[in-house]
């Protein structure tokens, strides 16, 4: 059995939630897909495994159900099924944050593709800010990044008025994993009166996966949440397990 893990997301206002679940889900199930799909009224966030042309068939008729099909997806091979079932969630907000002012169906930070990122982020006047959690960033993150020790994501907005200042940093470069929790604090950033606020566009993930080693300003690697844990450039499998005591990764 071919799987495929395909990880998506998309901020677009969507209506009508409970009909969408059902719907998705009887196709998920149709075509044997597990894993979750959230949904709110802000957008839709997946993570699901299939075989290849049904999970494909699955994605094109979400995307012609949302009218939209212009989607980052991100797809990599997986051996065995890392879901259990089939979840389709109806949420407040498909990455949690709760602050309204972060809205990214009202306005983004400028995408930086990852070809063009070294070079933004090796200019001095530009701060450069990990926005994970700290057991993310304590198995890598890119060179001179800025870590704001969180635990989780809602701390980030703390982190920002304690430690930047929209006066002093006049360019501020952000990234994740995949990128959903940067699209939320760059408009939460614009909101506060930034004004160059910059993330990289598909996240690390598509930053590891199309820059070569011998190019790259990553150190380490990057945590991910599948059965992989962690992965490497070219987004091969990394050297980590998780803890089964604390849930938080280590070396093998």
């Amino acid at each position: 059995m071919n799987l495929i893990f395909a990880s998506f997301y998309r901020f677009l206002p969507l209506e009508n939630l409970e009909d969408l679940q059902a719907e998705f889900l009887q196709w998920c199930q149709e075509g044997e897909i597990k894993g979750t799909i959230l949904i709110a009224k802000e957008g839709i966030n997946a993570n699901i495994v299939g075989e290849k042309e049904p999970l494909k068939e699955v994605i094109e008729k979400i995307q012609k159900k949302l009218n939209c099909d212009e989607w980052e997806i991100k797809y990599s091979d997986v051996e065995i099924m890392p879901f259990a079932r089939m979840k389709v969630k109806i949420k407040k907000e498909i990455i949690t944050f709760g602050i309204p002012d972060a809205d990214p169906n009202k306005q983004v930070g400028t995408y930086i593709k990852p070809k063009d990122w070294n070079n933004l982020i090796s200019q001095p006047d530009v701060k450069l800010v990990d926005t994970r959690n700290e057991y993310e960033v304590q198995i890598g993150t890119f060179k001179g990044a800025e870590n704001p020790h969180i635990d989780s994501f809602t701390e980030l907005n703390k982190y920002i008025e304690e430690h930047l200042n929209p006066e002093k940093d006049q360019k501020v470069a952000m990234f994740c994993t995949g990128g959903i929790r940067c699209e939320k604090v760059t408009a939460l950033m614009l909101s506060k009166g930034f004004k160059e606020v910059y993330h990289l566009q598909g996240g690390i993930l598509k930053y590891l996966q199309e820059i070569p080693p011998e190019e790259s300003l990553w150190e380490g690697e990057c945590f991910v949440f599948d059965e992989r844990v962690a992965v490497k450039h070219g987004l091969e499998k990394g050297s980590y397990k998780l803890c089964p005591e604390t849930g938080e990764p280590i070396p093998v």
